[in-house]
This record gives C-alpha cells, structure tokens and sequence, in this order.
C-alpha cells in the first residue's frame, strides 16, 4: 500500500467531534474517559484543586494557562491510577455583580447564572475535565448555609465579636474593607478610591488568635513558593518586644483611662522617650475629640488624605501628660498622629526621635527644628569626636552602649543586655512585661452590601445579640426586583428581611443587616469539595479527613495574603474542633503544595512618537511579526505588557481554540514558558506545536497499513532485537525517562511538550525503517499517544482512531489507558544524546566503549536517520565525548 502524504487535518474540527464522541460515552458529560476506569486498588488520593473563578462571563488567557496546568496534571494523575479529586465551582458573591446589577439594571441572580453558564462552556472548550458532579456555587443558599454555619461555630468558641471600631470605607463602593483590602497607597483594592476612615460597630473575626500557629507553621509549607511564604510571615508580623504601661496624670483632665500601654522593640530606648502618639480610635483620643472640636475638625482632614500614614503632622493634646514608668517625674507630652495604626498593639507608640527616624521627623515637625532630643544609645566603638556627627541626627542602630542619659544602673551596657534589665525593672512595678506581638489584625468581615452571605445573627432588646439557630440556617437573602444605589445595607432597607423573632424570647427582633467579606465563601469551600451534596451536614468528618489537605493548589500569586490566609485559618480553626482529622501532620494545613503560575502578558504595539498604546485597526500586521503604523507609515514599538482593555493587548481563548484547536492552544501555552514564570503570548509561535501535532496524525496514518491484530498483546522478546530496533527502544526510553521527570516536576511542563516533540521526531525518522519491526513502531506510537494525552486528548484521539482505521472494532479510547512503563534500557548500550550547534537533537543508542574510539563513534553515529536529517551535507568541526553525551559542534 502507498504510504500517505504529510496529514493536512484541521485540528480545530477535531474539538467538535471528539467532544461529542466523549459526551455521549460519559453520560452527557464533558469529561475524560478515564473516569470510567475502576482506580487501581491501595492507589494514593490526589487532591488537585484550582482556585475557583469569579463568574464575570468571560474567561481570559490567564484562566486558560492556569486551567490547562491543573487539567494536564490530573489528567496525568488519573492514568497513574491514582484517585484524583479535581473539582471546580463559582466564588460568586461579591460587588462585581451587585455593582453591575445596579449599573445595567439587571436582575443579579439571573446576571450570575448566565456567567456561570457561558464560564462553563468556555472550560469544555478547552477540554478541561473537572468534576462537575462536585460544582459548588457560594451564592445558592445550600452553600452559604455552611458559610453562616460557620460563623455560628466561631462566635460559639469566641472568635466572631462585634464592636465599634475605626474602619476602612470605600466612598466609591460604598463599603467597608478589611486591612488587607487596602493597598500601601491608601487605596481600595478594588475600586481605588482613597479610603476614608470611619468609626462604625462591625462584625470581626479572631484572627489574632491563630497568629502565632499561621507564623510558626508557615515551616511546614516546604512546598510553597518561598516568596509566598515570605509576604504571608511579613504580613503576620511577629515581633518580640515589652509592653510598657505608661500612668497618665489626670489632675488636669478626666479621661477614661488612667494608663497608656504600648509596645516596643527597645525598651533600652526607655530613657529616650519624648512623647506619646495615638492612634484616631484610641480611648483618649476619642474622649478628647468629643470635647474639643478643633481635634474632631484634625481626624476628619487627616482621614481624608491619600498615604495619610506617612504624614507628620501630629495634634498635641495640651493637658494631657503620661509619666515616664522608671522615673515618674519625667511629664511625657501626648499626640494624636496618622501614622499610628489602628489596634497596633493598643493604638499607642511611644516617641524617640534620638533613635527612630520617623519619630525624629515627628518631633521636629511639631515641636520646632530646635527641638532638643535626648540619646541614650551610642553607636560602638566611637570616640567623642566621632560621635560628634550623631549630635544632630537620630541612631537608629539596634547594637550599641548605653551612655548616661540612660541612668547608672543602664550606663555602660551593650542594648540587648540594657534590654532585659529594663524590662526586669518593669516587672518588678507591674508596669511592664515581655510581649509578642502581630502586625497582624483581626479579621473585619461586616460588610454593606447585599450580595453576599447575610451574617445569621438577631437582635434583641431584651435578649442582646442572639445567634441565629441551625434549624433555621440559612438566612436566606431576599428576593429583589432592582437595586438602585450602591451604599448604605440594601437588607435594611427592606422590611420583611429585617423584622423578626427572637429565638429565645420569642419577642420582636431584627436581624444582621450585613453580609459577610465573600473571603469566608472562599475559605473553606476545599471542603465542600469533598462532600458536595451532603444536606445534614457542612461536611462528613470520614471524608474531611480522607482528603485534606489539598495535594496541590493552583492559582496567581495576588492571592498571597488575603484568601491564602483566610484559608489556613479557617481550617486550622476547623482541625480545632474537631470537624476532621489532619492525618499528614501538617498541623490543619490546607494545601500542601502550592503552585503560584505567572501572568499572561500580550504582545502591545506602541506609537513611539508619543507612547499611546495602539488599536487593532491602526496598525497593520508585517511577515516579521512587526506592524506598521497606518497614519503614519512608522514602524510601531513592540512589548509584551499585563493583558488589558486599555493596551488593546488581550487575547480571546475561544477565539484562538476556534482558530488553532484546543490542543494546540493548550500545548502552547505550555510550552512557552514554565509555570512559575511570565508568560508572553505570541500566537505567531502555536505554528510549532502544530506542525508537531499534525505530524503525530500523519505518523498514525503512515503506520496504519502495517497494524495487524497480532500487534496488540504479542511483543517480540528483546533478545530478539537487532541492532537497529535495540538503538530505536533504547533512544525512546531515554525520552520517556526524561518525560516522566518533568511531570514528576510540575514547574517543568514546558520541557513535557519538549519531550513529545522529540519523541515525535524519533519516531519520524524510523516510521519507514525496514530493519524495524512494524510491532516496535507500533508499541511506540502506542505509548506517545497515551503519554500524550493529557495535554492534548483530542490529537490523541485521533491519531489513536487513524492508526486503527483498518482494524475498527479493535479501537479503544487512548484516554482509558494506564500510563505507561518506561522500560529499560537494554543491556550493552547507553543512551547518547547527539548535541549539533547547541541544541539537542536526537537520541543514539550505543555501545558503553563507543566514546573510546573518536573515528568509530563518528563512523556509527553517522549511519543513523537523525544523523542524515541534522548533519547530513554539514561540517564538523569539533566532537566531544563523554560518557552519555555526544557533542557535535557544527559551524
């Protein structure tokens, strides 16, 4: 029969023909075959989770190379044996949809569901097969029920509290915002507005108390990106220190509290206090903003100015006076500062502008430029003279001697023993004690929005706060026709919701016209995941404890803090009380292995005249991948940026599946660059990856007439092999190996589509070979096509359906395979790997004693088919030979 011609197949008409096949022979489903293959008994779980996407209606690049990574490794996991769990579901609360329900009018239940259902028919475009029979949805109520069960949970164990406190409101959204929520400029991290300070009685969850276990346990995640790891103990913030209790003189004014208490790293600094400052929610200063309007009219400037945290300005409180705590006769002046934060430590710093740069500033600003400072520290091993130029600028170094100004009992000490005697003298007058402390605050999760989980708590006059009780859970959010403004509690405003009846005296009440943070959807829905269904409980224990914690975890690094956090509190918490059992002494960590991929940017076409980012119809695409300016004729500049709406820059995914196929859309994008790094998207490179796809068809096609039957369970014995097949098995044994380290390797599935390649080319170069048996090609055709699979199934497919077109009722979905066995090398040879210009490009399979004779290597290496495709007609000009290598320099 004559051998067919290189295939010309359309690989995007193979998405829609294969999703069918697979949706019929699963059910109605889109999803891998595999699933209907029994696991092989005793085998590990693999819990592979995705961080779940918001339902914004349209799935961008970046969703595609994150979906494509988590969907190829469970793939992959699957044909191991193992019992994958690899779910997907909706973070679908939130003000993105109430904001746009109110801007377009349109009903924000019905807004969600037509997302989801468009998200979900993007992902079956791009062959992902998540377990759709695990979907969950934080918006539909027997979801939240959990959520608000939940809180219930923490508010029993004392974690969940109300109180009035000084928050962070969003004046475009209308909202508040927990800490995390606001950028180091002051701005919200979602509208970008300058945040506003307010005092308000808001829900807020103990954090603080897990601080400790969050910190230390960070050691645990050896599988964690360590600049993960970093940002999350930065933004914990342990410090080790002393609580100093500083008296307040109240002879002159009746203030609520007769002490100030503060912490401090260096206390040896003791002797060097100035001043005080405190923070805008502190006790004093609100009792003394309540008499003094000119304080009030301060707070309410300062709360409205950007980077308000850096400012100097300071309001002196001038009656105020704290006593220094080791020498009561020093009076100690007391400020209210923005630079103070809020609930750090108790909203209170002391002031020493001879030791802290920004306490210098402070001073000077408010104080005079004169202002004289007190040094107690002084650098080591200065003479007078030296010490001269720290006359008129503060010491900041932590090492250092204690001089006079500190005192006969500290003078002449290094700092760090001055440190211990200055708090064992506090502790003798209970005036002060050695401390931990966090940057770390609680958890504020009151919001007023309508579109999130209602917090499940009454309100009684005769009976307080009353938790809502679980035969009543959920809280159901009403039903609304319309929401017409963002602002205020849209739940309060409606009637029927607010009014209620106290459980316990059965009395009027109202209910909780907040909702939650949709972080406390996120922070635990990995373990509904589990248990999806279960309408009894949020979840069985058995099952809990099965599966947690999430073996791998997939999604962008912007998540470091905020849900990452949450996360690993929520389930420490849980492991707390006994809702599971953490078997793998990871001590209630949620996932294992975190796996941070990197942004998409998109290739961005600038006018170098003036930098504006270009339109599609302003430039014209050139051969080089170049464009020409229109109105001009100039050549436009080329970068690669953060895909947006305003660079013109972003990429349609069902726009290039439809136009490349889902195979190879997924194949490049992995194959581009590795997870962990940037990744530049430039479509004018997929060509590469289908050339290698439509070479894998057109090996089906080339070996088909040679498929006999007796190919599929008869192997020939390798002791059979002649020299030809030994160095063809060999070389493919070689690629496998290297296969299977990069997937063990989940940061290397760029270097798994490398592999394939080369497996290809291998199998191209002796797909004609007469010398090899047709059962060899056939095996190793086989196994690229099961091993290949995982990234591209629908290739596989139907590469697998060519190659057995004449034998039809033998055909099985390559996608139910096991993966396969490597095999060994056979005894005698090793695997060569034949380097030309740099680059390497095939495989020989030789003789250990080859590399000792240089003529008779080049001789044997010569007669191979990669040596005629690579070097054939070429010059070498240099060989190298070491055992396992070849090098051939070509010039």
């Amino acid at each position: 029969m004559v051998k067919p011609a290189r295939s010309v197949v359309n690989l995007a008409s193979l998405d829609a023909k294969w999703l069918a096949r697979w949706r019929k022979e699963c059910g109605g489903q889109i999803l891998n075959p595999r699933r209907l293959v029994k696991n092989k008994p005793g085998m590990k779980k693999v819990y592979s989770l995705t961080m779940f996407p918001y339902p914004s209606g349209m799935l961008h690049m970046g969703h595609l190379r994150v979906y494509t990574i988590s969907d190829v490794l469970s793939r992959y996991y699957r044909m191991k044996g193992h019992d994958v769990l690899h779910p997907m579901g909706w973070d679908a609360f939130g003000l993105p949809a109430e904001n746009a329900a109110i801007d377009r009018g349109v009903d924000l239940d019905l807004w969600t569901r037509l997302n989801i259902k468009k998200m979900k028919h993007q992902m079956e475009l791009m062959h992902t097969d998540f377990d759709w029979d695990r979907e969950v949805t934080t918006c539909n109520p027997d979801y939240y029920k959990w959520t608000q069960k939940i809180f219930l949970l923490l508010y029993k164990h004392g974690l969940a509290y109300q109180k009035k406190a000084e928050i962070n409101w969003d004046p475009v959204d209308k909202t508040v915002l927990a800490n995390e929520q606001v950028d180091d400029k002051g701005r919200s991290w979602r509208s970008g507005a300058i945040v506003e300070k307010r005092l308000l009685k808001q829900w807020f969850l103990g954090i603080t108390k897990y601080a400790k276990m969050l910190n230390s346990d960070l050691k645990l995640l050896t599988d964690w990106p360590s600049k993960v790891r970093t940002m999350q103990r930065n933004w914990i913030g342990e410090s080790h220190g002393a609580q100093i209790t500083f008296p307040v003189d109240q002879s002159s004014v009746h203030l609520p509290v007769d002490n100030v208490k503060v912490f401090t790293t260096r206390a040896e600094t003791i002797f060097s206090v100035q001043y005080l400052a405190l923070s805008f929610d502190h006790p004093i200063t609100q009792a003394y903003s309540a008499q003094d309007p000119k304080l009030a009219s301060f707070i309410a400037r300062l709360n409205s100015i950007e980077n308000v945290e850096k400012s100097k300005e300071g309001y002196k409180l001038d009656s105020v006076f704290v006593s220094n705590p080791l020498d009561p006769s020093r009076k100690i002046p007391v400020f209210v500062a923005p630079y103070v934060i809020s609930g750090y430590g108790q909203g209170a710093v002391m002031g020493c502008p001879a030791h802290d740069k920004r306490d210098f500033g402070f001073w000077h600003a408010n104080m005079g430029e004169n202002s004289v400072i007190i040094k107690t520290v002084d650098p080591k091993g200065l003479k007078d003279d030296e010490l001269e130029k720290y006359a008129n600028i503060p010491y900041t170094g932590k090492e250092g001697t204690m001089n006079s100004n500190a005192g006969d009992v500290l003078c002449g000490k290094n700092t760090s023993e001055a440190r211990e005697l200055v708090v064992a003298m506090l502790e003798k007058t209970n005036l002060g004690t050695h401390k931990v402390n966090y940057r770390l605050r609680d958890w504020l999760i009151s919001r007023q929005r309508y579109w999130g989980a209602p917090i499940p708590i009454i309100h009684c006059d005769k009976c307080g706060v009353v938790p809502v009780p679980d035969d009543q859970l959920p809280v159901v959010l009403p039903k609304v026709d319309k929401l017409f403004s963002r602002g205020g509690s849209p739940l309060a405003q409606i009637p029927d919701f607010v009014n209620t009846t106290c459980p316990k005296c059965h009395g009027p009440a109202k209910r909780d016209t907040d909702t939650m943070d949709t972080f406390m959807d996120s922070s635990w829905y990995m373990f509904r995941y589990v248990d999806p269904h279960n309408n009894r409980e949020m979840f069985a224990k058995d099952l809990a404890t099965q599966y947690m914690p999430v073996d791998q975890y997939i999604g962008g690094v912007e998540h470091a803090i905020l849900h990452l956090l949450y996360s690993r509190f929520i389930s420490k918490f849980l492991c707390s009380i006994g809702m599971y059992t953490d078997t793998t002494k990871m001590n209630g960590e949620p996932f294992k292995q975190l796996i941070t991929q990197g942004m998409v940017h998109g290739k961005t076409f600038i006018n170098p005249d003036n930098g504006r980012f270009l339109k599609p119809n302003e430039y014209e695409i050139q051969g080089d991948g170049g464009a020409i300016i229109k109105a001009t004729g100039k050549r436009a500049s080329v970068s690669f940026e953060k895909m947006s709406k305003s660079k013109f820059n972003g990429v349609d995914p069902a726009t290039c599946i439809a136009k490349h196929g889902a195979d190879a859309t997924r194949a490049h994008i992995l194959f581009q660059a590795p997870i962990s790094d940037i990744l530049n998207w430039d479509e004018d490179k997929i060509v590469g990856v289908e050339r290698w796809l439509k070479k894998v068809i057109w090996l089906a096609e080339a070996l088909s007439d040679e498929v006999k039957p007796s190919m599929f369970k008869v192997e020939k014995r390798k002791s059979e092999y002649n020299t030809s097949e030994i160095r063809f098995h060999n070389a493919l044994v070689g690629y496998l190996q290297s296969l299977n380290m990069s997937f063990s390797k989940t940061l290397m599935l760029n270097t798994v589509i490398s592999d394939y390649m080369k497996y290809s080319n291998e199998l191209s170069l002796h797909i004609h070979d007469k010398n090899i048996d047709p059962s060899l090609k056939y095996k190793a055709l086989m196994t690229l096509l099961k091993v290949m699979s995982p990234v591209a199934p629908a290739t596989a497919e139907e590469a697998n359906e060519v190659l057995h077109r004449f034998s039809p009722g033998t055909i099985r979905s390559i996608l139910k395979s096991d993966w396969p066995e490597v095999g060994e090398l056979i005894e005698g040879n090793i695997n060569y790997n034949v380097m030309v210009n740099g680059k390497m490009r095939f495989i020989y399979s030789g003789s250990k004693k080859l590399i000792q004779n240089r003529d008779h290597c080049i001789n044997e290496v010569m007669k191979t088919e990669g040596a005629k495709k690579w070097l054939d007609g070429k010059q070498i000009k240099k060989v190298i030979l070491k055992k396992g290598a070849i090098v051939f320099i070509v010039k």
